[in-house]
């Protein structure tokens, strides 16, 4: 699409505006300009003069409209520089996920590697760290280069970054040894060195999931980790605490508000202890005493372009407004300095600023104000052509009219595909055109040419006889990420198992994990778990055995005060097992005979995919994740067999389960058969038949809804038409399974959120689907384990990606302060936008919805929604809501598997910190659902003092918005949760009572029994030798990674779990010491131990007992006799068997173990 800035060849105006910007003729003023236009322009800046071009621009929302466009007409990489939020409130912490992208914008400018940067007018003004203190702040690590660790951590330090055991998220670093893991702004994911004595030997990236190393590199960016960083003020953390210590002293003077001496009070302890506060923007001016903005980083040679002159001042003003209006008000109520208050340059000074470079405006009209008088005034004639999108005939007049007028014509498409389907309609029209993909030469006067690409406009140059029509923005390039390996294969970490948690022993039942503990024996130490049970009873585990214990999952969020402990030696555990055992016995009985069923019946077997099919995929707007394709692959597959189709899809809220859907949907519409939606609630109904008009818009599909909003007359006539199969896809309620619906041939049944529907609407959709292809989809994801369980048994597709480039939702975690979220909640009301507030209190949900009504004066509509409404009333606020009609809804955790409204981006909660990660996390994915910045405020009540259990949870809440850690176990808790979900209500009380792995095991088991095969239940051998065999504190020094490490190590069975162990330990912690190496060389044995019937290998004195389970007298008698063993192994066959190796002096007993084991071993497999 490169060459299509030739054309401006042809234009006089725009020769113009190039010779007055290079004779310094600046600034220059364009008029005639449309938005497509101006992006057309700067593109055709850069090629002709090969300088930078910077477009200043209003708001972010024009900003990425230009930048998609300048992408599609260059190429090239166009940064777009976002604005960041000021945070003046004592929060507890600030998420910094758009303070991230700045500082790489910020370096990029830098380091002279922009060629193309938007910046809307907030972004540009505010203040910032000035350019030669980021310098200062930055650094580059190479590999092979030498470096001080001291050093290093030290100036990681002053960059703002936070020393932690793992690493999980940006701003963190960690030291174990000699290995750095530290986790910079400039990259996706965090960088890893190994040092040999103070030289980098090795470097490369790695998962934060897995904490494996995934790919290497040469080199790493270390940025700051935040934009405004006490340590960065002169004279550091101590000058910025002596600075506060003046002002404060002189406040008291002048008789300051006493609010005012409280903040600089607290803020300067704060800053003296050595503990940082997000609000230090309060500070700005003292921390960065020059005024310094992102003008100041403009390359010097660049093209500076102001689109839309008049609406960019406007905004400006609007800004430096607002601004002087939020510190009034924090000055007032103490909270800031009034001197302080200098946040953004002024337009004046942006003016002044400008005068450095060549500078022009591109706007619509001729306007009566200039920021500054031009020196060249150009007006170009030019039209703005509305893409033709769906409508192939505006297309078809348009052009033919273009060249009988002998215009020279491009026409973008979409997509080959398109490209084809376009000129394949105007030869029916008599149009000829010719089909050049990717545009080698331009065509001539009366003639057209189609080729793939997109702008969000057309464009018409009259007086050059030249005109570009588009069906529509690009086709986005569809990167491929590459994909690490999912964190979420087994959730069998441990690093997050903290004294206190509850935790089964698979033969003593539940207990409560009271830390590990050293303890000597025969004079070596070794760690041991200490478990406490009911009673005073307490049990120590040998680390080594690990794999016995794992922690309780199942009972919800507040399981650990509310599950009652077993009792050692008691029977309730084994009882508790037996029941569990039965249920899951029944349960699998019963989904075998139900797929047995279901696969006896004869189904329509779809054709394979068509070329609509394959079109149609291609316009999904988004990179589809790695995961969608999967599932959308084994879909089709069922789909295309001659049996019916039953499978599950699940995944979290917003992970893209509709798009599979309506792929599906597709599929069967293009064989001529019906489909149709059975949505839980109207509101979702409606929701589903908004977003299918728009995805089906291109294509003949017919789509129609039936709810209880539509008229008796319009229900008549959708049903008339359903019945005689002129509606391709129905979306509906459970209104769709009632005797009057007729299908005239269905083929999918999409069931949305199944497990919200009653027996009776599950008795009537069997009846439905007995012969039809049916796709269920859930919100609540599960876990692989339980998929794996049911393989074979039940079809499960889970989707466990979050979708790319999705927009950050800005957190805070804060005190609950009526001041602060009613300006929020002003806020977003006066950008157009709606507010989740919840309060999950129904008692006084009417109360607080008054109170904030109050608040923010009558003419903003409040309503209420909670779970005890009527369906009818809920439907009827969310339908409110979703229409816009409502500002503000007050609500309880009811949203949390609610609608997407793309309106509403900002959520207050109260009392976060008696939620769940889980449900934050699911309620946070309500907002931020747009192109639109999102909010979030997870507030805790004022003065409150917080149980043990809460302040637990509000740190962690806390890591969760400052670094995105926690999310594994969040999504832990959620995975159990879908799998009550999955399971049905009996069958969670089973998993509540014995704990998901226990379950999960007893599953397992009951499913290889019913099908008939022998489930192969591994056997358990303990080894208890005296050989140091432990992790030492030095080469691992977090309890809790020692603790995770212990158990992957029990877990090893094969030699390829153990390589694959030993490489993590070497990546992570670099090589492991001997006691490390026998603790693996243990784990081995006691598995192949296992394997031939040795239940337990201990060590009495000089003696290595090896007790039997069973024997063969054979193999027995063999290994006695042998050449090696004659002599030195007894066996006694009283109760319990054994055999009994005595040990010479000075040999070592765990080599000798293993030799014996292995040699058993081969004698048993033979």
């Amino acid at each position: 699409m490169k060459l299509l800035l030739d054309f401006l060849n042809q234009i006089p105006e725009f020769e113009q505006l190039a010779a007055a910007l290079d004779s310094g003729r600046s600034p220059a003023a364009v008029s005639g300009l449309s938005p497509v236009h101006r992006a057309y322009f700067a593109a055709g800046l850069r090629e002709r003069t090969g300088r930078p071009v910077v477009l200043l621009c209003a708001d972010e929302a024009e900003g990425e409209k230009l930048q998609a466009d300048l992408r599609s007409l260059t190429g090239e990489e166009v940064f777009l520089l976002p604005a960041r939020e000021f945070t003046f409130h004592n929060a507890a912490v600030a998420s910094r996920e758009w303070e991230h992208k700045r500082l790489r914008v910020l370096w990029a400018l830098r380091k002279g590697k922009v060629p193309f940067l938007v910046a809307p007018a907030e972004a540009l003004l505010q203040r910032t760290i000035p350019a030669e203190g980021l310098d200062q702040l930055s650094f580059i690590l190479r590999e092979g280069e030498r470096y001080d660790l001291n050093q290093l951590t030290e100036q990681l330090a002053a960059a703002g970054y936070t020393r932690c055991d793992q690493v999980e998220g940006v701003g963190q670093f960690a030291l174990r040894g000699g290995i750095l893991d530290v986790f910079s702004p400039a990259g996706a994911l965090p960088l890893r060195l190994e040092f040999f004595d103070d030289e980098v030997d090795s470097m490369g990236l790695f998962e934060p999931g897995s904490q494996r190393r995934t790919e290497r590199v040469a080199q790493g960016v270390i940025l700051p980790a935040a934009e405004v960083l006490p340590q960065a003020a002169p004279g550091g953390v101590s000058g910025l605490a002596k600075a506060l210590d003046q002002r404060l002293a002189a406040a008291v003077k002048k008789g300051a508000p006493d609010q005012l001496l409280v903040t600089l009070h607290q803020d300067k302890e704060l800053l003296e202890n050595g503990l940082s506060f997000p609000a230090v923007d309060r500070y700005l001016g003292l921390i960065y005493p020059k005024m310094a903005s992102a003008l100041d980083y403009l390359p010097p040679d660049a093209a500076v372009l102001l689109s839309e002159s008049p609406r960019f001042l406007e905004r400006c003003k609007n800004y430096l407004w607002q601004v002087g209006e939020d510190v009034t008000a924090l000055s007032e109520s103490g909270v800031m300095l009034p001197e302080l208050g200098r946040l953004c340059l002024t337009p004046e000074e942006l003016a002044a600023g400008l005068e450095n470079w060549p500078v022009a405006y591109l706007d619509a009209f001729t306007s009566s104000q200039y920021p500054q008088k031009p020196k060249a005034l150009l007006t170009v004639t030019a039209k703005l052509l509305p893409s033709f999108g769906v409508s192939l005939e505006t297309a078809v007049s348009d052009l033919s009219h273009y060249i009988s007028a002998g215009f020279s014509v491009v026409v973008l498409s979409g997509t080959e595909q398109r490209c084809l389907n376009l000129q394949a309609l105007l030869r029916e029209q008599k149009v000829r055109t010719a089909v050049d993909f990717q545009l080698h030469a331009l065509p001539k006067p009366g003639q057209a040419v189609l080729c793939c690409g997109g702008l969000s406009a057309g464009m018409e140059f009259p007086g050059a006889k030249v005109a570009v029509l588009t069906e529509g923005q690009a086709a986005p390039v569809k990167k491929r990420r590459a994909k690490g390996p999912t964190n979420r294969e087994k959730l069998k970490s441990y690093a997050d198992l903290t004294p206190g948690d509850l935790v089964v022993h698979q033969v003593y039942g539940i207990g409560r994990y009271q830390g590990m503990v050293k303890m000597p024996v025969d004079g070596i130490e070794k760690d041991y778990v200490k478990i406490a049970y009911a009673g005073a009873d307490v049990l120590y585990v040998p680390a080594t055995q690990l794999d016995q214990v794992s922690k309780y999952i199942g009972g919800g969020e507040d399981a650990n005060e509310t599950k009652k402990l077993s009792k050692l030696g008691g029977g309730d555990w084994e009882r508790q097992k037996s029941r569990a055992k039965k249920a899951v016995q029944d349960l699998a009985r019963g989904l075998i005979q139900l797929y047995a069923q279901r696969q006896r019946q004869p189904g329509f077997a779809f054709s394979p995919d068509s070329p609509w099919q394959k079109e149609f995929e291609e316009e999904f707007e988004y990179t589809e994740t790695e995961d969608q394709l999967r599932c959308i692959a084994e879909i089709k597959r069922d789909m295309e067999a001659n049996k019916p189709m039953d499978r599950l899809l699940c995944g979290d809220v917003g992970y893209g389960k509709t798009e599979v859907a309506f792929r599906a949907i597709m599929k069967c519409v293009l064989d001529g058969k019906q489909a149709a939606i059975l949505a839980p609630t109207t509101v979702l109904a409606r929701q589903h038949y908004l977003t299918a008009k728009q995805r089906f818009a291109k294509y003949p599909v017919e789509v129609a809804v039936i709810s209880r909003f539509r008229t008796g007359a319009q229900m008549k006539e959708t049903l008339r038409k359903l019945e005689e199969g002129s509606v391709d896809l129905l979306i509906g309620t459970h209104r769709l399974l009632q005797k009057d619906v007729t299908f005239k041939d269905l083929g999918l049944l999409v069931v949305d959120e199944e497990q919200r529907f009653g027996v009776t609407h599950k008795e009537k959709l069997k009846e439905l689907t007995r012969q039809v292809d049916v796709l269920t989809l859930s919100a609540t994801p599960i876990p692989r384990t339980l998929n794996m369980a049911l393989s074979g048994i039940r079809d499960m597709s889970t989707l466990e990606e979050p979708p790319m480039d999705r927009q950050p939702v800005q957190t805070y975690v804060m005190e609950h302060d009526w001041s602060v979220l009613s300006d929020a909640m002003r806020r977003e009301i006066e950008r157009g936008g709606q507010v989740y507030y919840l309060h999950n209190r129904v008692e006084t949900i009417a109360r607080t919805a008054a109170r904030i009504r109050e608040m923010l004066g009558e003419d903003i509509e409040v309503a209420i929604a909670h779970g005890k409404m009527t369906q009818d009333e809920l439907g009827e606020v969310m339908d409110r809501v979703s229409q816009g009609e409502v500002q503000v809804l007050v609500c309880t955790t009811i949203i949390e598997t609610g609608i997407d409204i793309a309106n509403v981006n900002t959520l207050i909660i109260e009392d976060a910190d008696k939620m769940g990660l889980a449900q934050l996390h699911q309620i946070r994915g309500r907002v931020g659902r747009s192109s639109r910045r999102a909010f979030a405020y997870l507030t805790y009540r004022r003065g409150k003092v917080l149980s043990e259990v809460a302040s637990k949870r509000l740190s962690a809440i806390r890591e969760f918005a400052e670094f995105g850690s926690g999310f594994k176990i969040a999504m832990r808790d959620l995975e159990i949760r879908g799998a009550g979900n999955v399971l049905g209500p009996e069958q969670s009380g089973f998993l509540v009572s014995v704990g998901y792995d226990m379950y999960l095991k007893l599953l397992e088991e009951a499913v290889l029994t019913e099908r008939g095969e022998v489930a192969q239940l591994p056997g358990e051998c303990s080894a208890d030798l005296t050989v140091a065999a432990s992790i030492p504190d030095r080469y691992v020094p977090s309890a809790e990674q020692r603790m995770d490490l212990y158990r992957k190590i029990a877990m090893i069975r094969t030699e390829a779990d153990a390589d694959d162990v030993t490489d993590e330990l070497i990546d992570r912690y670099g090589d492991p010491p001997r006691q490390v190496n026998n603790l693996i060389a243990v784990a081995l044995m006691r598995s192949r131990a296992a394997e031939c019937g040795i239940t337990q290998i201990e060590q009495k004195g000089s003696n290595l007992v090896f007790s039997l389970k069973s024997f063969e007298l054979q193999s027995v008698s063999s290994l006695c006799a042998s050449e090696r063993w004659k002599g030195r192994v007894l066996f006694s066959a009283g109760e319990k068997a054994a055999l009994t190796l005595r040990l010479k002096k000075g040999e070592d007993p765990l080599k000798l173990s293993r030799a014996l084991v292995e040699e058993y071993a081969k004698l048993t497999d033979n």
